[in-house]
């Protein structure tokens, strides 16, 4: 474990390096190194979120207009009926899994109780 640890650090250190020979950041004064270092986190760390938060959205936006332009209608109606379809047949089938399992257990407890 520890000399994945050690393999880990070893590279996220030459990251550093690269980083600072490639950008100069190596002759900056400790302060301006702080400032440098707080916008890249900044920009890097709003990028992220950016990504997170908008990237499904349109991904799921993109597919839509495809399933359009290659069929001609719009895919909402359907994928609605059929995952709440799906998700019927889920409860459905959970509920059903769910009661047989109580029943099993009361048998069995039922059967442990009147041995004791």
């Amino acid at each position: 474990m520890s000399s994945y640890l050690e393999a880990f650090s070893k590279w996220l250190k030459l990251k550093i390096y690269q980083l600072e020979v490639t950008l100069s950041v190596y002759i900056f004064t400790p302060i301006e190194k702080f400032i440098f270092y707080s916008v890249l986190f900044l920009i890097v760390s709003l990028t992220f979120i950016a990504t997170v938060l908008y990237l499904p959205q349109h991904v799921q936006f993109v597919l839509s207009r495809a399933w359009f332009y290659m069929n001609g209608d719009a895919p909402q109606e359907s994928a609605a009926a059929a995952a709440a379809a799906a998700v019927q047949h889920i409860v459905a089938k959970s509920a059903a899994v769910v009661t047989d399992t109580v029943q099993a257990v009361a048998a069995a407890t039922g059967g442990i109780v009147r041995e004791l």
